[in-house]
């Protein structure tokens, strides 16, 4: 595509995803991201159907937070990881891989392609602290908009949010 033609996701209002490690079920964690220097993301109640948690650990320090969508603390992560952080590291080794999720969080390994149980054990072994949940906002405002983009009918008319994108092309 050297001469200047762009292909057809290039002119669409579509993005190429890139495909998840291995194939995962989005029922216990709908959504999760490595951004922002921590791995975060949205997990289910194991209790209530109505009710989310949003987590997150951040990167090299390990300091991990999480509450309710509301800001409710999680009653599971007292001094340690609840069961939503552990569901979460699961999924995103899932998702990015192994490898991806622990160099990105910076977890000193031997093993290049740890499993989740000593990629956890690494990270809760450090006696990592428990942060506050200030990340929980920004995390669950963009869960909440990829929900929105799952309604909408595919199409490649350009959206009118996504306009402040640099173009590729130049404008005569």
């Amino acid at each position: 595509m050297g001469d200047g033609a762009l292909s057809v996701w290039e002119k669409s209002s579509a993005a190429r995803v890139i495909p998840p490690a291995r194939p995962r079920k989005l029922a216990k964690v709908p959504f999760v991201e490595l951004a922002d220097g921590r791995l975060q993301g949205v997990v289910s109640s194991g209790s209530d159907i109505g009710r989310v948690y949003v987590s997150s650990v951040e990167a090299a320090t390990f300091t991990f937070a999480c509450s309710t969508n509301n800001n409710r603390p999680c009653g599971g992560a007292r001094g340690t990881f609840c069961n939503h952080l552990r569901a979460l590291v699961s999924e995103a080794v899932l998702q990015y891989g192994a490898a991806r999720v622990t160099r990105y969080l910076r977890v000193d390994l031997s093993d290049p392609e740890p499993d989740v149980i000593a990629l956890t054990s690494a990270m809760t072994g450090t006696r990592p602290a428990q942060g506050d949940a200030s990340a929980a906002a920004p995390v669950f405002s963009r869960f909440l908009r990829h929900l929105a983009y799952l309604e909408l009918e595919p199409t490649t008319a350009p959206l009118p949010e996504m306009q402040w994108f640099p173009s590729t092309r130049a404008v005569a």
